[in-house]
């Protein structure tokens, strides 16, 4: 089953539910900071969503502070060694950067993939 996201204001929030306290509950994905919400139904989940959102901007503009984004467009890769040196020399060959390859190769991958 694939993860079900809301969206607001740059922002994504998981839908999950638990058994336990018969609640929906999720957190904003992609920041270090945890911002997290609960409703009884989804429009009550995702009216907490938008409030936590709006209060953690808010808060972030009162103290001067810059708001964490997701999806900057760069994060870390570790990978094989060998596969390392071989990209290193397929964008050689490429006459282009290890990380236009890498997001080539990225693209391609996700070409089909939708975003809901």
């Amino acid at each position: 089953m694939k993860q079900q996201l809301m969206h607001y204001r740059g922002y994504d929030g998981s839908v999950e539910y638990s058994l336990t306290d018969d609640v929906l509950f999720g957190k904003v994905q992609g920041i270090r900071s945890l911002l997290s919400y609960e409703g009884q139904t989804l429009p009550e989940l995702r009216q907490d969503f938008h409030a936590t959102v709006d209060h953690y901007l808010q808060l972030c503009h009162q103290q001067h502070e810059q708001p964490e984004q997701a999806f900057k467009g760069s994060f870390n890769v570790r990978i094989k060694p060998a596969l390392h040196r071989k990209l290193a020399l397929f964008s050689a060959d490429n006459h282009q950067s290890i990380n236009a390859s890498v997001e080539a190769a990225i693209e391609k991958e996700l070409a089909d993939f939708e975003i809901k």
